[in-house]
């Protein structure tokens, strides 16, 4: 049987004018995007559909805006059947939402308090990631373990993205001496990224306490089909351990290619991509030649 995955961008697939064309087009969504506005008590709707490329980059607007996206076009989609789903960092959270795990009030207060802590984190160390392309994963992550045993700077693989793409997070200088490394080691590019701080790295330790008691507070129910985790890159359902893997994740790696592995390997044949831009087709297809990939936006 050909199984269905619905898979869920994160950060940096935002973009002014997203979602707008839903909002006027369907009642549900409006009044979906209405709910979130009284929800975060502010008109996120307005920056998503007017807001300049600054604006949007805001952690605290970035977040939200990309979930709501998401699950908004989710929901236009007709009598949607997801065998699996997935969801690409904060993708996670609107995964969650589209196989029933979280109602899409809860997850869009952990996505607005994951946000600000983030943001907090954030300005406590400068710290940044880099997108390292064309060396080997083993490589990068042997580069990174050396930079750290040497510098005492925090230096680690964040995001695998696709063979071949992998993305490391940490300090400032920390990141600096590994991508001079990567460099030398053959890599075809190693460069920084125009981010706010070191996702998906031990620098977002303090983060971590914040939304765990977020997570812990907030009702988790028993989905309707496996997650595919970040951390676990492995199909789960019982809700403790998604609680506990989506913690882990703030300081974890992303393993979006051993998690489409896996989601291939359990039968998915059909990968739909609900939200803003089509990032995630892209490396379903680097990972998985012989997907059916589409995009609903």
């Amino acid at each position: 049987m050909n199984k269905h995955a619905y898979i869920f961008p994160g950060q940096g697939s935002q973009f002014s004018g997203m979602g707008k064309n839903l909002y006027e087009s369907n009642a549900s969504a409006k009044r979906l995007f209405e709910n979130a506005n009284d929800i975060l008590g502010f008109r996120i709707s307005d920056i998503m559909f007017n807001g300049t490329d600054e604006e949007l980059k805001q952690t605290n607007v970035t977040q939200p805006a990309v979930f709501l996206h998401s699950v908004v076009a989710y929901r236009t989609i007709e009598a949607p059947t997801p065998h699996m789903v997935a969801g690409h960092s904060l993708g996670e959270f609107s995964a969650l939402v589209a196989n029933q795990t979280l109602s899409f009030e809860d997850a869009l207060q952990l996505v607005s308090i994951r946000a600000k802590a983030m943001q907090k984190a954030c300005e406590l160390v400068p710290s940044t990631m880099a997108a390292v392309l064309a060396l080997e994963d083993a490589k990068v992550e042997e580069i990174c373990a050396a930079v750290q045993a040497e510098t005492g700077e925090v230096v680690v693989a964040a995001n695998y993205n696709c063979p071949g793409q992998l993305v490391i997070s940490g300090s400032v200088k920390g990141i600096e001496i590994a991508c001079e490394r990567m460099k030398a080691a053959g890599a075809k590019r190693a460069l920084v990224l125009p981010v706010g701080g070191a996702f998906h790295s031990p620098l977002m330790a303090p983060a971590r306490e914040e939304l765990a008691a977020a997570i812990e507070a907030t009702t988790f129910h028993q989905p309707i089909c496996p997650v595919y985790q970040n951390v676990a890159a492995a199909g789960i359902t019982q809700p403790e351990l998604i609680k506990q893997n989506l913690i882990d994740q703030l300081t974890g790696a992303v393993k979006w290619t051993q998690s489409v592995q896996a989601m291939v390997a359990d039968g998915a044949t059909n990968f739909t991509e609900a939200g803003p831009g089509k990032v995630l087709q892209g490396l379903v297809q680097k990972i998985y030649k012989e997907a059916v990939v589409e995009g609903v936006s």
